[in-house]
């Protein structure tokens, strides 16, 4: 059995496919639209650490499920404070999260599917950004749901953005379109959602022409800048995030 074999089948929230060395993974929640929580936030570090270690990867798209990316948008009565030993845990995850996504050294495409509410920065480190017609962007589990946002939006949002359009994006909770996603520099390309993922098909093989060692450290050389900030913030802003959470223990008391 290959390492593809053992480990594409491992996931409960993500579904792979290989063909000539192009890896398709699509995220899911019981074969239905992304559903952010626990499994998620722990397999998804799992799974990008595997990708990248398996060399036979060439190009990578991720997309999702159905009508979502992902989601979905939290209730205002899941504000609740989580113990030390908890954000433990979360910090480590979070930290995983995103620097095995951006140790995938084969070139990655995002095919948003449609609306990406939790972790949106996660399809705009890829290295090109497609999404449908009906998508958006937006930070739904942060700020206005009672986290600060300190798991790598608030690093992602301000590179792409800018620092000020960013700020204003987190604390308001704005949900941005593929359009308007497309006009801010997001997003290369808006297409209708049947074609989308021919789209990326048709991307990846046009890159996975080239040789092995041009692909890779291209991939390197555009994610230096991008994987430099999240070494020197994102500990320490997701340490930010934990205490103020905390802090819900004591005022609920």
């Amino acid at each position: 059995m290959s390492d593809f074999e053992h480990y594409s089948r491992r996931y409960e929230c993500a579904r792979m496919r290989r063909e000539d060395g192009i890896l398709e993974l699509t995220l899911h929640t019981d074969g239905k639209e992304l559903s952010w929580g626990a499994v998620p936030h722990r397999e998804l570090p799992e799974a990008f650490h595997d990708i990248a270690r398996d060399r036979e990867n060439r190009v990578v798209i991720l997309t999702g499920t159905g009508d979502a990316f992902s989601g979905p948008r939290p209730s205002a009565d899941v504000r609740q404070g989580r113990p030390a030993s908890r954000w433990s845990v979360l910090i480590e995850e979070g930290r995983a999260l995103l620097h095995n996504l951006l140790d995938i050294e084969a070139p990655m495409i995002s095919a948003v599917n449609g609306p990406a509410l939790r972790h949106s920065e996660l399809p705009l480190l890829c290295d090109i950004v497609l999404a449908s017609d009906n998508a958006a962007f937006e930070d739904a589990g942060h700020f206005e749901s009672g986290l600060a946002p300190g798991d790598g939006v608030n690093i992602v949002y301000p590179l792409l953005l800018g620092i000020n359009r960013a700020r204003y994006f987190l604390f308001t909770g704005q949900s941005l379109s593929a359009q308007e996603a497309r006009g801010l520099g997001l997003v290369a390309e808006v297409l209708q959602r049947e074609g989308l993922l021919d789209r990326a098909w048709e991307l990846a093989r046009q890159i996975s022409r080239h040789p092995d060692l041009h692909l890779r450290n291209t991939r390197r050389i555009l994610t230096v800048e991008i994987r430099s900030r999240l070494e020197a913030y994102l500990e320490l802003s997701l340490s930010l995030e934990a205490m103020a959470n905390m802090q819900l223990n004591e005022l609920t008391k």
